[in-house]
Protein backbone atom coordinates (compact mmCIF):
# COMPACT_ATOMS: atom_id res chain seq x y z
CA UNK A 1 0.00 0.00 0.00
CA UNK A 2 2.10 2.89 -1.24
CA UNK A 3 -1.13 5.14 -2.11
CA UNK A 4 -2.85 8.08 -1.01
CA UNK A 5 -6.22 6.43 -1.32
CA UNK A 6 -7.34 3.35 -1.00
CA UNK A 7 -10.08 2.45 -3.85
CA UNK A 8 -12.38 -0.77 -3.16
CA UNK A 9 -14.34 -1.70 -5.51
CA UNK A 10 -17.16 -5.44 -6.15
CA UNK A 11 -16.97 -6.16 -10.37
CA UNK A 12 -18.77 -9.09 -12.08
CA UNK A 13 -18.56 -7.68 -15.22
CA UNK A 14 -15.42 -5.80 -15.01
CA UNK A 15 -17.04 -2.63 -15.55
CA UNK A 16 -16.65 -1.04 -12.27
CA UNK A 17 -13.31 -2.70 -12.18
CA UNK A 18 -12.49 -0.89 -15.89
CA UNK A 19 -13.88 2.20 -14.32
CA UNK A 20 -11.45 1.90 -10.85
CA UNK A 21 -8.70 1.88 -13.33
CA UNK A 22 -9.59 5.16 -14.77
CA UNK A 23 -10.34 6.53 -11.67
CA UNK A 24 -6.86 5.92 -10.47
CA UNK A 25 -5.09 7.10 -13.56
CA UNK A 26 -7.11 9.72 -13.37
CA UNK A 27 -5.88 10.77 -9.80
CA UNK A 28 -2.92 10.83 -11.02
CA UNK A 29 0.80 10.26 -9.16
CA UNK A 30 1.41 11.60 -5.60
CA UNK A 31 4.82 13.63 -4.40
CA UNK A 32 7.01 10.07 -4.32
CA UNK A 33 5.82 9.76 -8.14
CA UNK A 34 3.39 6.57 -7.08
CA UNK A 35 0.24 6.09 -7.61
CA UNK A 36 -1.76 8.19 -5.29
CA UNK A 37 -4.69 5.19 -5.91
CA UNK A 38 -4.21 1.59 -4.37
CA UNK A 39 -7.06 -0.58 -5.94
CA UNK A 40 -8.79 -3.13 -3.63
CA UNK A 41 -11.18 -6.00 -5.78
CA UNK A 42 -13.45 -6.94 -2.52
CA UNK A 43 -13.99 -10.42 -4.06
CA UNK A 44 -9.89 -11.03 -3.33
CA UNK A 45 -9.43 -8.56 -0.62
CA UNK A 46 -11.03 -7.93 2.52
CA UNK A 47 -12.84 -4.20 2.96
CA UNK A 48 -10.91 -4.07 6.16
CA UNK A 49 -7.74 -2.89 4.51
CA UNK A 50 -9.60 0.29 4.07
CA UNK A 51 -8.55 0.92 7.97
CA UNK A 52 -5.32 1.94 6.29
CA UNK A 53 -6.60 4.90 4.97
CA UNK A 54 -8.41 8.64 5.34
CA UNK A 55 -9.49 8.87 1.68
CA UNK A 56 -11.44 6.19 0.40
CA UNK A 57 -13.15 5.27 -2.76
CA UNK A 58 -15.65 2.75 -3.02
CA UNK A 59 -17.33 1.59 -6.35
CA UNK A 60 -20.52 -0.33 -6.59
CA UNK A 61 -22.62 -1.91 -9.53
CA UNK A 62 -26.23 -1.91 -9.30
CA UNK A 63 -28.03 -5.07 -10.07
CA UNK A 64 -30.72 -5.75 -11.54
CA UNK A 65 -34.09 -4.00 -9.61
CA UNK A 66 -32.19 -2.26 -6.95
CA UNK A 67 -29.62 -5.09 -5.86
CA UNK A 68 -26.12 -5.10 -4.33
CA UNK A 69 -23.44 -6.55 -7.06
CA UNK A 70 -22.56 -10.30 -5.07
CA UNK A 71 -19.30 -9.16 -4.12
CA UNK A 72 -20.59 -6.45 -2.40
CA UNK A 73 -23.06 -8.45 -0.97
CA UNK A 74 -21.06 -11.08 0.19
CA UNK A 75 -19.14 -8.64 2.60
CA UNK A 76 -22.26 -6.17 3.45
CA UNK A 77 -21.39 -7.72 7.13
CA UNK A 78 -17.78 -6.63 7.13
CA UNK A 79 -17.84 -3.10 6.16
CA UNK A 80 -18.10 -2.52 10.43
CA UNK A 81 -14.62 -3.80 10.37
CA UNK A 82 -13.97 -0.36 8.93
CA UNK A 83 -13.37 2.61 11.28
CA UNK A 84 -15.29 5.00 9.18
CA UNK A 85 -15.11 7.99 11.23
CA UNK A 86 -13.15 11.16 9.99
CA UNK A 87 -12.63 9.22 6.79
CA UNK A 88 -13.52 11.11 3.74
CA UNK A 89 -15.56 9.00 1.69
CA UNK A 90 -16.21 9.10 -2.43
CA UNK A 91 -18.13 6.73 -3.84
CA UNK A 92 -19.45 6.26 -7.60
CA UNK A 93 -21.79 3.74 -8.74
CA UNK A 94 -22.74 1.79 -12.17
CA UNK A 95 -26.20 1.30 -13.39
CA UNK A 96 -28.33 1.23 -15.98
CA UNK A 97 -30.74 4.46 -16.34
CA UNK A 98 -33.00 2.79 -19.63
CA UNK A 99 -33.02 -0.62 -18.45
CA UNK A 100 -33.84 -0.02 -14.75
CA UNK A 101 -35.11 3.31 -14.48
CA UNK A 102 -36.97 3.03 -11.23
CA UNK A 103 -33.79 1.63 -9.21
CA UNK A 104 -30.97 3.14 -11.37
CA UNK A 105 -27.86 3.81 -8.87
CA UNK A 106 -29.85 2.57 -5.98
CA UNK A 107 -26.76 0.52 -4.29
CA UNK A 108 -24.53 3.25 -4.22
CA UNK A 109 -27.36 5.21 -2.20
CA UNK A 110 -27.23 1.79 -0.01
CA UNK A 111 -23.86 1.85 0.33
CA UNK A 112 -23.76 5.77 1.18
CA UNK A 113 -26.25 5.07 4.06
CA UNK A 114 -24.38 2.68 5.65
CA UNK A 115 -20.79 4.08 5.73
CA UNK A 116 -22.41 7.55 6.58
CA UNK A 117 -24.52 5.73 9.54
CA UNK A 118 -20.84 4.50 10.91
CA UNK A 119 -19.17 8.04 10.74
CA UNK A 120 -17.91 8.27 6.76
CA UNK A 121 -17.98 11.67 5.44
CA UNK A 122 -18.81 11.52 2.13
CA UNK A 123 -17.41 14.06 -1.03
CA UNK A 124 -17.93 13.68 -4.60
CA UNK A 125 -21.85 14.48 -4.98
CA UNK A 126 -22.81 14.82 -8.63
CA UNK A 127 -25.61 16.30 -10.40
CA UNK A 128 -28.45 14.48 -11.72
CA UNK A 129 -28.70 16.92 -15.06
CA UNK A 130 -28.30 14.97 -18.17
CA UNK A 131 -29.54 11.54 -17.06
CA UNK A 132 -32.60 9.61 -17.78
CA UNK A 133 -34.17 7.80 -14.84
CA UNK A 134 -37.24 7.69 -12.91
CA UNK A 135 -36.74 6.67 -9.48
CA UNK A 136 -33.32 6.35 -7.41
CA UNK A 137 -32.13 5.24 -3.79
CA UNK A 138 -28.45 7.32 -4.63
CA UNK A 139 -30.04 10.85 -4.68
CA UNK A 140 -29.04 13.68 -1.80
CA UNK A 141 -31.69 14.34 0.25
CA UNK A 142 -32.99 17.51 -2.41
CA UNK A 143 -33.01 15.13 -5.04
CA UNK A 144 -30.62 17.17 -7.83
CA UNK A 145 -27.75 15.13 -7.05
CA UNK A 146 -26.49 11.29 -6.70
CA UNK A 147 -24.63 10.61 -3.60
CA UNK A 148 -21.04 10.02 -6.17
CA UNK A 149 -20.56 9.25 -9.83
CA UNK A 150 -22.59 7.90 -11.26
CA UNK A 151 -21.88 6.53 -14.67
CA UNK A 152 -23.85 3.74 -17.31
CA UNK A 153 -22.03 2.67 -19.96
CA UNK A 154 -24.64 0.71 -21.05
CA UNK A 155 -26.52 3.72 -22.39
CA UNK A 156 -23.63 6.58 -21.95
CA UNK A 157 -20.59 4.82 -22.38
CA UNK A 158 -18.98 7.69 -24.77
CA UNK A 159 -20.02 10.13 -21.96
CA UNK A 160 -17.91 8.30 -19.23
CA UNK A 161 -14.66 9.49 -19.35
CA UNK A 162 -15.17 13.14 -19.21
CA UNK A 163 -17.37 12.70 -16.43
CA UNK A 164 -15.08 10.50 -14.68
CA UNK A 165 -11.89 13.25 -15.59
CA UNK A 166 -14.41 16.03 -13.96
CA UNK A 167 -15.16 14.29 -11.05
CA UNK A 168 -11.83 12.88 -10.15
CA UNK A 169 -10.85 16.84 -9.86
CA UNK A 170 -13.76 17.69 -8.01
CA UNK A 171 -12.53 14.49 -5.57
CA UNK A 172 -9.23 15.51 -5.18
CA UNK A 173 -10.55 19.03 -4.27
CA UNK A 174 -12.58 17.68 -1.82
CA UNK A 175 -10.32 15.10 -0.52
CA UNK A 176 -8.02 18.44 0.04
CA UNK A 177 -5.03 16.96 -1.89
Amino acid sequence: MTGDIGLFYGSTTCYTEMAAEKIRDAMGTNIAGTSRVDLFDIANQPIALANAYQQVILGIPTWDYGELEESWENIWEDIDQVNWRDKSVALYGLGDQLGYPDWFQDAMGYLAARITSLGARCVGQWPTTGYRFTGSQGLTKDGDYFVGLALDDENDFELSDARILRWCRQVSDEFEM
